[in-house]
């Protein structure tokens, strides 16, 4: 084995223990496909941010052959999937295999290295199975990013823990802490438990990050499946119980980690009393503190509008934001056909395409949008963006109606291909950053935090980060918070007519009638955004918080 591991830096103060951080999706750059959403979203800028500030830490990842899918359009427009081969000469791979057992058949593991200088981030290595001596099944482990067979999920649960924990061990690489990033590279603490003996030294070893504000998001599977596959890396589901305790009868993977992990983080101040209180009732939980999710500034932020910002230069700014939703409007007329117009005010919603997302909320009342679509003196122009998970038939079916809906107005449309590319060109093109999740069901939220740093300022309901920096009329518009205890029908309806109400009576007549003030706004909510959403912060606080914590 030739390859030795280096950091091209002298560890910063602070940050010399070494940690390996385990996550099944790194959105790093464009080129690179192995992310869906706000996860990678988040890998990527700590990524970005551990080698800024110098940290003594690795990524360890898997190399999704077809990415998460490539978002193009049906005949009809409406949303098709494609499945493409992804291949790049920027990641060497290593001259040595690690082997992992998955169903007691062996399968063979190529490893790839992302090499820091290639895009300025802490040192990556992807898994990847697509290896000669693997057979077919054993090659489908690394073909699609959250696979909707069971088993194959599983088994890249596997992948990513044992295979990432033998990897460690292959390259002679101690690290201090295992931080995973979601629970899925759980196996790699049963790999611990192997070689360490005790559950108690495990713990020394674990840090967790959760993400998910709901009990249906943490999967739960029966152990006997698991361990048939070889999740629990050899222990019997007696043992586990024993150890760790099975939840009536079935493993839960979130309070698993919980479990075996030393501390814990939530990614708001509001996610951590909503997982505090979720995971309350169970016995031998670690503590969940907050650290709320950032994003890396240098990476997403356009340096043009951030030298009119440092100037306080209004002329300047609103000089540069007509530049960049011109070269938004260039992609929208190439995908779409319709010839957008820089002066007028531009709302974009773009995110993953979920339910509780509501991406539909703002055309709840369609005489009423038409109405701000086609108001002559001051018009407003509509975008939408984003990914449905391709098999959430309902997330999908939103994305197609938006499609056919938009068809008969002239300033309103739907994009496809959300990735990072397109995501921070409609940052840049956008005047307002649409966000709208149901109370409480968004743990963080990050996307509005890099529009924010571009000039866009943030419309959305009080939830995830947003609580911790939106202050209405200051720096955003902030939904007034609904009932959470009514029925939905009532809470979107709620939102809705909050929603339009505020873009009647305020957005829309300070951008036109006011543009000093929307600027002096902008110029508010870029100094908030920089003062603790960027993610050096959240990076340092991993450190000083979550991996130094005694």
């Amino acid at each position: 084995m030739n390859f030795k591991l280096k950091h091209p830096y002298k560890f910063g103060k602070g940050y010399e223990k070494p940690v390996a951080y385990f996550s099944m999706e790194f959105a790093i750059d464009q080129p690179l496909k192995i992310y869906s959403g706000g996860l990678g979203f988040l890998a990527g800028s700590h990524m970005r941010s551990a080698y800024d500030l110098k940290q003594n830490m690795v990524g360890i990842g898997i190399l999704w052959k077809y990415g998460y899918y490539d978002q193009v359009r049906k005949h009809n427009n409406e949303l098709d999937v494609l499945w493409q081969e992804r291949h790049y000469n920027f990641l060497q791979e290593l001259d040595f295999d690690i082997e992992i057992t998955v169903d007691n058949h062996p399968v063979k593991v190529k490893v790839y290295y992302l090499a820091p200088e290639v895009f300025g981030t802490a040192p990556l290595f992807l898994l990847s199975t697509d290896h000669p001596q693997n057979d077919h099944l054993a090659h489908t482990i690394t073909h699609k990013l959250y696979d909707n067979n069971i088993a194959t999920r599983i088994a890249q649960y596997i992948l990513l823990g044992v295979g990432g924990a033998k990897l460690l061990e292959k390259l002679g690489h101690e690290v201090e802490l295992y931080h995973f990033n979601e629970a899925h590279a759980l196996p790699a603490a049963f790999r611990l438990l192997e070689k360490l003996g005790s559950v108690e030294k495990v713990r020394e070893k674990l840090v967790f990050t959760t993400h998910t504000p709901v009990k249906a998001g943490n999967e739960i599977n029966d152990p006997n499946f698991l361990h048939k596959l070889g999740f629990f890396n050899g222990f019997s589901i007696g043992e586990i119980d024993r150890l760790i305790g099975l939840d009536e009868g079935m493993f839960n993977h979130t309070l698993a980690a919980l479990r075996l992990s030393k501390i814990a983080n939530a990614v708001s101040k509001k996610h951590q009393e909503v997982s505090s209180a979720m995971w309350g009732g169970y016995t031998n939980i670690c503590d969940i503190i907050p650290i709320t999710n950032a994003q890396n500034k240098t990476y997403w932020t356009d340096k043009e509008l951030e030298k009119a910002y440092e100037k306080r230069s209004v002329k300047k700014f609103t000089s540069r934001k007509k530049t960049l939703k011109s070269e938004l409007f260039q992609l929208v007329a190439d995908q779409t056909g319709k010839i957008f117009d820089p002066n007028i005010l531009t709302i974009v919603w773009a995110r993953r395409f979920a339910g509780y997302k509501r991406a539909d909320l703002i055309a709840r009342d369609v005489a009423r949008f038409e109405a701000l679509l086609n108001n002559k003196d001051y018009p407003v122009q509509m975008i939408w963006a984003g990914k449905p998970y391709p098999l959430d038939h309902s997330a999908v079916s939103t994305f197609n109606w938006l499609v056919h809906f938009t068809r008969k107005y002239h300033n309103a449309t739907t994009l496809t291909g959300y990735e990072l590319s397109l995501s921070a060109m409609m940052k840049k093109g956008s005047d307002v950053w649409l966000n709208n999740p149901r109370i409480p069901l968004e743990a963080s939220g990050t996307s509005g935090m890099t529009a924010a740093m571009n000039g866009s300022l943030n419309f959305s309901t009080n939830d995830g980060w947003i609580l911790e920096f939106g202050e209405h009329g200051k720096n955003a518009f902030v939904i007034p918070e609904a009932d959470t205890t009514a029925p939905e029908g009532e809470q979107d309806q709620w939102d809705a007519d909050h929603m339009m109400h505020i873009l009647e009576e305020e957005i829309v007549p300070m951008y036109y009638k006011n543009h000093e003030q929307w600027v002096e706004m902008n110029f508010q909510s870029m100094a908030d955004v920089n003062k603790y959403f960027r993610a050096s912060r959240m990076a340092d606080e991993y450190y000083r918080k979550l991996y130094n914590h005694h």
